[in-house]
């Protein structure tokens, strides 16, 4: 799963107004994310072979202008525009900038190594979060969790191929776009409780659309060329700002060890999608790969 599509493993995203605690409520909503987010990965694969000329930016674009617009209208139909700004502190900025890179990166991963593989690769960004947390929040990690974080990595290497540079290029851009998912969580933790998640999720979409504007800028930008094409990216569009909204639901009615548990269904999902509609059935080593990444990861949140 992209980018700012995983939550960090035992930080809490910033929630100043939170309904009662209700986990049941809460891993449901977490649940629809996972299947959002792997829809949303199957669709960016599938416009990659659609439209193979059309380039992952402009996927990551759309996905960020639904989100952004979804967000806005509403706010300022209501007059609420201004609070979405919330006090612009710099973690903000920076967790738009490390989160709306890793997107980026995740959509191109995603082309060029299908939905499945990709997805575990990036969802690497929970076992960064613990393996960072003590430099950048000072925590402490156990024994057990330097264990996990190793074993978590161990399954990482496995899915690298070396004799592939293509594939390789694209599993790189995978696991870096999780490193910076990781950065844009800890950005959120040290943002504190007094930004909403919607203005968090603000300044991604923000930045997001600024750092298109100077790729496209610079590059160029091509616009899909099929009815299908367009169909796809509002899928992905949708899909994915659906996913990130059931996603901060789920972390404000729900324990953050639980939801981010439950969340490593999204790469499975993805698995399953790239198996069955693009028939991208992975090897020994990838599956044993993904297995040690799946298990590893469900069990850090709990070995703190």
């Amino acid at each position: 799963m992209p980018a700012d599509t995983n939550q960090p493993q035992t930080i809490q995203t910033p929630t100043p107004i939170l309904p009662l605690p209700n986990s049941r409520l809460g891993l449901s909503y977490m649940l629809v994310a996972c299947v959002l987010f792997s829809v949303m990965n199957a669709g960016a694969y599938a416009i990659g072979l659609f439209d193979t000329g059309l380039p992952p930016s402009m996927i990551s674009f759309i996905r960020i202008l639904a989100n952004f617009l979804i967000l806005t209208i509403p706010a300022l139909i209501g007059g609420r525009l201004l609070g979405l700004f919330g006090d612009a502190r710099p973690s903000l900025w920076l967790r738009g900038l490390f989160g709306s890179t890793a997107l980026m990166l995740s959509f191109a991963a995603i082309v060029r190594i299908g939905p499945g593989e990709s997805a575990f690769l990036t969802a690497s960004s929970g076992v960064f979060v613990m393996l960072l947390g003590p430099l950048v929040l000072g925590q402490k990690n156990s024994l057990l969790v330097w264990l996990a974080i190793i074993g978590s990595f161990s399954g990482v290497s496995l899915l690298f191929d070396f004799e592939n540079s293509h594939n390789l290029f694209g599993q790189a851009m995978a696991l870096l776009a999780g490193l910076l998912s990781a950065l844009a969580y800890l950005m959120v933790a040290r943002a504190g409780r007094s930004n909403t998640p919607q203005t968090v999720i603000f300044y991604f979409c923000l930045v997001g659309l600024a750092l298109h504007g100077i790729y496209f800028a610079r590059y160029g930008y091509r616009l899909p060329g099929s009815a299908e094409s367009w169909g796809l990216l509002l899928l992905v569009g949708v899909s994915g700002s659906g996913a990130q909204h059931y996603m901060t639901r789920a972390y404000q009615a729900a324990p953050a060890a639980l939801v981010s548990s439950i969340g490593y269904l999204a790469p499975v999902l993805s698995l399953a999608w790239s198996v069955l509609l693009f028939e991208q059935i992975p090897g020994q080593t990838a599956l044993i790969g993904t297995t040690l990444i799946l298990v590893f990861g469900v069990m850090l949140p709990f070995l703190r």
